[in-house]
């Protein structure tokens, strides 16, 4: 993991960027938010999606399956976010998308003004050709991948090992809110 600073655009209640640009570490204040996101990647020759094992020494979550995704650092727009995070983590270009594959399908905000950890996430869905040969994992961020069907990732939350659950379903339209 990085020691490295990163820093975050603050957007407001309406996620408008409010040019201020603060260190990722810095609780927020009522109406400040931090963007996050999130990438399902759907093979698209099996419907199957590329879900990833967090390294063990990641001081939230270790060791739990997500899908793919993080922090949008300053100046990214949410789908440079993405873009970049899907790489870093996965090796896999979603540039190669059509563009309706290139906005958000489902977005949500978190408020917790006790511990000032405000954030938007949007979860966007690329479906395409992914070869097992093209995933190559980043070791510091993951110590494992699969493609899993929807009944496979239910099986990992139900034993507690699958983060942003509710979220997906959500996404995918699985669930209604």
């Amino acid at each position: 993991m990085s020691n490295k600073i990163e820093y975050m655009d603050i957007y407001n209640e309406k996620k408008e960027k409010t040019g201020r640009i603060v260190d990722r570490k810095t609780p927020l204040k009522k109406g400040e938010f931090m963007m996050y996101v999130l990438a399902i990647l759907e093979r698209s020759s099996d419907g199957k999606l590329l879900i990833t094992r967090r390294s063990l020494d990641k001081k939230w979550a270790a060791g739990a399956w997500e899908i793919p995704g993080g922090g949008s650092i300053a100046g990214e727009t949410s789908f440079e976010a993405v873009k970049r995070e899907v790489l870093e983590e996965t090796g896999l270009d979603v540039t190669v998308c059509d563009e309706s594959q290139k906005t958000p399908i489902y977005s949500y905000v978190n408020e917790d003004l006790e511990r000032g950890d405000n954030y938007f996430v949007d979860i966007y869905h690329f479906r395409f050709p992914i070869e097992e040969k093209n995933v190559s994992i980043q070791k510091s961020e993951a110590i494992d991948h699969k493609f899993a069907t929807i009944d496979e990732i239910t099986e990992l939350n139900e034993q507690s090992a699958f983060l942003h659950y509710r979220r997906l379903l959500l996404a995918l339209g699985i669930l209604k809110d």
